[in-house]
């Protein structure tokens, strides 16, 4: 059985998606089958839109999903049809060594959707269903390892955020970094994951959180989430300021949240002796930036990267949705405004400008 539903399919790097009608099937053996009703636009998809990074085409998009269940395949025990949900970007199988070893954001397993498409054109083409959630589509078809609940009280606009830039910001700081109470932390770009970054470092207990743009409006935003400098890397130098604040030693951690590699050459020059450069924003494909070995090796700096925040889910989820219900992690604060699937391309342009922090599509 398959359902017709509208979708936002990329046919072509660099040109606008095309609003379509598609099919989706049924859900196999542990896969949730989800009604949409928020999807966020987060720079990763935007990467793949411009060309930046390359995947095979046609491509739904969208990776941060919030909806109903509409049906599960066999084996799902943990959601069933009409619960509340929301879904991540990755999949893990609780079996291999990353899963087994308590990273399954690193999960090496081979999964059915990795291989395969529940999306076909009208025509019966298929369509991949990228970023592994495909959410700017009325319907998507996921693992359900990526699937978690909703309460009540949580708005599933905001919930659809949990997914990537929550999760992947919150986390770099607790996760990957553990940042200790009373340190000095640089956020370069302020984008969804470098907001949750700086709220992060604020629950964290951080000294100084130092957040790094081009942007005012950005910096401006960075203030209300917890940031307590602010530095505009077009008017002022931001290696300076850093060393002005921290008694010229340099920053405890430096979080560089864009794919920028001037950024992360940059996060060097920012860091104490033992200081931690955690990188988060990927570079385009083939991307490098150099590293200064000598500098590395004489002044004991770390340097981590950091996917999805080393998050786990299972645990994360409930522990981030309480610290949201505390009004301790402001999420529905994260989106600028919402836009119906059809007003697709202009909210991608408008992120792209940088002129907000997350819009999300609405079904």
């Amino acid at each position: 059985m398959t359902r017709s539903m509208k979708a936002a399919v990329l046919y072509k790097y660099n040109q606008p998606l095309v609003i379509e009608e598609v099919t989706i099937g049924e859900p196999q053996v542990g896969e949730v089958l989800i009604r949409m009703a928020a999807s966020g636009i987060c720079h990763s998809d935007i990467n793949v839109v411009k060309g930046d990074e390359q995947q095979d085409l046609p491509v739904i998009l969208g990776h941060e999903a919030a909806g109903y269940v509409e049906a599960v395949g066999e084996n799902v025990t943990h959601v069933k049809a009409g619960d509340r949900v929301a879904a991540a970007l990755w999949r893990s199988c609780g079996r291999c060594y990353y899963c087994a070893s308590g990273t399954p954001s690193l999960c090496d397993a081979a999964h059915v959707l990795d291989s395969e498409t529940r999306v076909h054109d009208l025509k019966g083409n298929p369509i991949r269903q990228g970023m592994r959630v495909a959410s700017w589509a009325e319907y998507i078809i996921v693992d359900q390892s990526q699937v978690f609940p909703v309460p009540q009280y949580m708005p599933l606009e905001t919930a659809a955020l949990m997914g990537c830039g929550v999760i992947t910001g919150v986390g770099a700081v607790i996760n990957t970094a553990q940042v200790e109470v009373g340190s000095s932390v640089v956020v370069l770009g302020l984008g969804g994951v470098g907001i949750n970054a700086v709220q992060a470092a604020r629950l964290a207990g951080a000294r100084h959180i130092i957040a790094v743009d081009l942007l005012d409006s950005k910096l401006e935003t960075a203030r209300e989430f917890g940031a307590t400098h602010l530095v505009n890397a077009t008017k002022e130098n931001p290696v300076q300021v850093v060393k002005s604040l921290t008694q010229d030693r340099g920053a405890d951690y430096v979080f560089v949240t864009v794919g920028s590699e001037r950024a992360i050459s940059q996060s060097f020059e920012m860091l104490r002796k033992r200081g931690t450069a955690v990188i988060i924003g990927l570079v385009p494909n083939n991307g490098t930036a150099p590293l200064p070995v000598r500098q590395v090796a004489l002044t004991e700096v770390r340097v981590l990267g950091s996917f999805l925040g080393s998050t786990r889910l299972t645990s994360a989820f409930p522990q981030l949705v309480e610290l949201y219900q505390q009004k301790r992690l402001k999420l529905d604060e994260l989106i600028t405004a919402t836009y119906p699937l059809e007003s697709i391309n202009e909210a991608i342009a408008i992120v792209d400008r940088g002129e907000a922090v997350r819009n999300v599509i609405t079904f």
